[in-house]
């Protein structure tokens, strides 16, 4: 089991959302890679404008129990970050997805929970995939 398991939006999303496609995958990574998980800022705002209103109470809920735990710092890692979406400009790749690569790198023993298939296209330190885990 990865130490250090980190989220985006689109898992917090399907995990929150019943009716969301990927609802089960989700409820069934939850259960096999357990709580805390780790995310960015970035991910959680885009979490919480996708959930709206009533699901944004239960990411809040998920906040206030550290389920989910804001673990990186834009302001230290911005050089970094940039270049990243420097390099997938034509992707394009979002500050979310940036923060992310970037956690990967600077993180020991880390997986990736995400609906976002970027991530297979997407490489950290240059040419290394991402450990992530994603609906088939």
């Amino acid at each position: 089991m990865a130490a250090n398991v980190l989220v985006d939006a689109g898992f917090l999303v399907a995990l929150l959302v019943g009716r969301d496609a990927n609802h089960s995958w989700a409820v069934t990574q939850s259960s096999r890679l357990p709580p805390p998980w780790r995310t960015c800022d970035a991910a959680l705002s885009e979490a919480f404008h996708l959930l709206g209103a009533m699901g944004g109470l239960a990411l809040t809920a998920l906040l206030e129990r550290y389920t989910v735990v804001p673990a990186f710092i834009l302001g230290e890692e911005l050089a970094e970050v940039v270049r990243l979406m420097q390099k997938y400009r034509d992707i394009p790749m979002s500050l979310a997805d940036a923060c992310l690569v970037r956690m990967t790198e600077t993180l020991t023993d880390t997986i990736l929970l995400t609906t976002d298939g970027d991530f297979r296209i997407y490489r950290r330190h240059g040419r290394r995939t991402i450990p992530c885990t994603m609906p088939s």
